[in-house]
């Protein structure tokens, strides 16, 4: 990859960083013989394309740039240019050291959508963090959804399972507000609490102002295991039909399901209900362990509100009765991986022979608070026909910190493991994937983003395919994807040749 600024044929790495951070007018970018892979799955084509205050403002077979002024050329010659990737599910705070969220924009990612699961920054304090992120821009651009459980906490609801009349005004309210400041809709986590205490009514009344407002429901369903999974989609479905608002399963998977044809049974039970109306998407990362914490193995009468040490002390037996099955239903105690404390990297079945426990022993002494871990639960051939589905766009559900390799590696991943190796998508279809299909399913469309068109917004990555690697694992996964050169956002350049390019370009999207 060759950088040259027209007036002087020299690689300028340095002098790049330094006219990021000390000019308000950066000079102009032009990207001159890439592979246009533009976002929308078209085939790929030769092009140029122009760059201007943040803006593309010029897409040309060939351009000439002897007319123009102060502007950089980058030789883009045998590499493909593409959308900025979108990552519709991810974690972290870029408001702490993690602000660069360098471990995304290695991946090509130049937007991350936060506030998942249905756990966000809090409503009241919504306006003064989107101003934060103005103020002190990160690495990848933020989209942010209003979490449900935060609501309800916020609220006061908390546990309850009988929300008053005036908790579920104030819960709307919030929502309301949540949609004014700018929030591209809601997530809801009712696997967790305080989600899974929230019946229909409550969803469909907090839902209700993101449809208004034209914005999303995203949802982490009250169940993933295969036997409920129907039920559990179904719950979702139908909020979204009563609230009036389009709906979204997050990480969709099945966990216990097998093969091909179970993924099918799954796609064709969502396309009945788009086909009845209801407007459905979905995402899924590519990896077969899931990441979360130990309270998803305990059962709801171990958590609160009940009082662990209470169900220890009277329950304890049928308690390592229900964790054993569920383990042995769960691939068993070598499937689970902690991700957490001292006893990260290391099985279940590890722990418990080291400390010659049981391994439903080492659960009940860790207790649904004792960490995270992963859990490899996941049926290769099931995800793989999932994740080939047209309404299917890609995640990663991963963080800086996370111990799992998604956070790392999912968007190279899809590059290397789907087109280059196993050729099961083509490059244009793993792109629009990640870019025009993340993008119009969030609402970025409607903000010229997500695509290479005159006239959008420059957030945009140059790359070799067959170099594109994912180099983090599960016993290393916190290792930096290779191959993608350079990651332009908002119009100036972040990352290129493997290091951040100086001042950071990301900033608060805000639904219009």
């Amino acid at each position: 990859m060759r950088l040259r600024c027209l007036a002087a044929g020299l690689l300028i790495a340095s002098s790049i960083a330094g006219a990021q951070t000390t000019t308000h007018n950066p000079p102009a970018i032009l990207i001159k013989g890439g592979q246009l892979v533009d976002g929308t799955g078209s085939s790929p084509r030769k092009a140029d394309l122009l760059i201007e205050n943040g803006i593309i403002t010029k897409i040309a077979a060939t351009f000439d740039a002897t007319e123009m002024g102060n502007t950089m050329t980058i030789d883009a010659t045998g590499k493909v240019v593409a959308p900025g990737f979108i990552d519709t599910h991810a974690h972290g705070d870029p408001r702490d050291e993690a602000a660069a969220f360098e471990n995304f924009l290695a991946q090509g990612v130049t937007t991350i959508c936060l506030g998942q699961d249905g756990s966000s920054v809090r409503v009241a304090e919504m306006e003064k963090w989107m101003r934060s992120i103005d103020e002190n821009p990160t690495g990848p651009n933020i989209v942010l959804f209003v979490g449900q459980g935060t609501i309800r906490d916020e609220s006061g609801t908390k546990l309850s399972e009988n929300p008053t009349p005036e908790q579920l005004t104030t819960m709307r309210n919030l929502s309301e507000q949540a949609m004014k400041m700018g929030c591209f809709g809601m997530t809801t986590g009712l696997e967790y609490q305080p989600g899974l205490f929230a019946k229909a009514e409550e969803l469909r009344m907090v839902a209700e102002p993101v449809g208004a407002h034209g914005g999303l429901v995203m949802s982490h369903l009250r169940t993933e295991d295969d036997d409920q999974l129907f039920a559990a989609m179904r719950e979702l479905f139908d909020q979204g039909r009563a609230a009036k608002v389009p709906v979204h399963v997050s990480h969709l998977k099945s966990v216990y399901g097998k093969g091909a044809p179970r993924a099918e049974e799954i796609l064709a039970f969502m396309d009945k209900a788009r086909a009845n109306g209801d407007r459905i998407t979905a995402d899924v990362y590519p990896y077969e362990a899931s990441f979360t914490g130990l309270a998803i193995l305990f059962p709801a009468w171990a958590l609160p509100p009940n009082k662990y040490d209470e169900v220890v002390a009277t329950k304890r037996d049928e308690l390592a009765q229900y964790l054993r099955n569920r383990i042995t239903k769960r691939n068993g105690p070598a499937a689970t991986l902690f991700g957490t404390g001292g006893d990260a990297g290391k099985t279940l079945e590890q722990v418990a022979k080291e400390t010659g426990k049981p391994f439903e022993d080492v659960l009940i002494e860790k207790g649904p608070d004792g960490g995270s871990a992963a859990y490899f639960i996941m049926d290769e051939a099931l995800r793989q026909r999932l994740m080939a589905d047209p309404h299917v766009n890609i995640c990663s559900d991963g963080s800086p910190t996370m111990r799992h390799p998604r956070g790392y590696g999912s968007f190279a991943k899809v590059i290397r493991e789907q087109v280059t190796d196993r050729k099961t998508m083509t490059l244009e279809q793993a792109v629009h994937k990640m870019s025009g299909l993340a993008a119009e399913t969030i609402g970025l469309t409607a903000q010229k983003r997500g695509e290479l068109k005159e006239g959008w917004a420059a957030d945009v990555v140059i790359f070799d395919p067959p170099k594109v690697k994912d180099t983090a694992t599960f016993e290393n996964p916190k290792q930096l994807a290779e191959g993608f050169d350079i990651v332009i956002i908002n119009g100036q350049i972040t990352r290129q040749d493997g290091k951040m390019a100086g001042k950071l370009n990301g900033r608060m999207l805000r639904k219009r």
